[in-house]
């Protein structure tokens, strides 16, 4: 396999198994929590952060572990990818979350997709997403330039965290949020909800590589 090929199954396998942790331990988190929803999103944002933490540690070496369309966008602008490399990762993006949401669901022998019911609107979300998005971007710039081995970790505190402050559980992801539309349990969102969440994902995007920016030429 050439070098792009491992790139791309790198982040297909990790991409897979991230929405398989998210959409998974949400299914598990709501059976035992007896009704809690707060016990299932700890458990939700526990099992996410872990899993990030690990995907990120033994992909980040083969394809930067993006996982995510905007991280991959954000390395396109910074000249870190060229343009086919970058629309192949967002690609192979998409596809696997789908693929790890159907994952989830075979494991608790539920129909593989399922068209999403939970209403996640309004402007009060949209910001939300965008704050996710923007901290989780300006986490990865900042930390690989003053923290690189710090990196795993400091991704997945930060999704952890948003998980809790953010109103929308902090999607902070595209295709996550795409895929996140197959499935009717904790973790779901309807399709028709997805562009606007994208759009504010984007937006987010957008302002942590201004802001990196900024910091980085102050720092030189």
């Amino acid at each position: 396999m050439n070098a792009l090929g491992r790139r791309l199954l790198a982040e297909f396998i990790g991409t897979a198994v991230l929405l398989a942790t998210v959409v998974g331990s949400g299914i598990m988190g709501v059976a035992l929590s007896r009704g809690n929803d707060g016990i299932a999103l700890l458990a939700n944002a526990g099992a996410t952060a872990g899993a990030l933490y690990v995907l990120i540690v033994l992909f980040g070496p083969i394809s930067g572990a993006h996982f995510n369309p905007v991280v991959t966008m954000a390395m396109r602008l910074r000249g870190e990818l060229d343009t086919r490399t970058a629309l192949a990762y967002v690609a192979v993006q998409v596809i696997a979350a789908v693929v790890g949401v159907a994952i989830a669901h075979a494991m608790f022998g539920q129909a593989l997709l399922q068209t999403g019911t939970h209403a996640r609107t309004g402007a009060a979300l949209w910001l939300s997403e965008g704050i996710a998005t923007f901290g989780l971007l300006l986490t990865i710039l900042l930390g690989a330039r003053h923290r690189p081995g710090a990196l795993p970790a400091l991704v997945a505190a930060w999704i952890f965290a948003a998980y809790w402050f953010t109103a929308s559980t902090s999607f902070a992801n595209p295709a996550v949020t795409f895929a996140r539309a197959w499935t009717q349990s904790f973790s779901g969102i309807r399709l028709i909800d997805v562009p606007a969440f994208a759009c504010a994902q984007v937006i987010g995007a957008i302002v942590a590589l201004l802001a990196a920016s900024a910091l980085i030429k102050r720092d030189d």
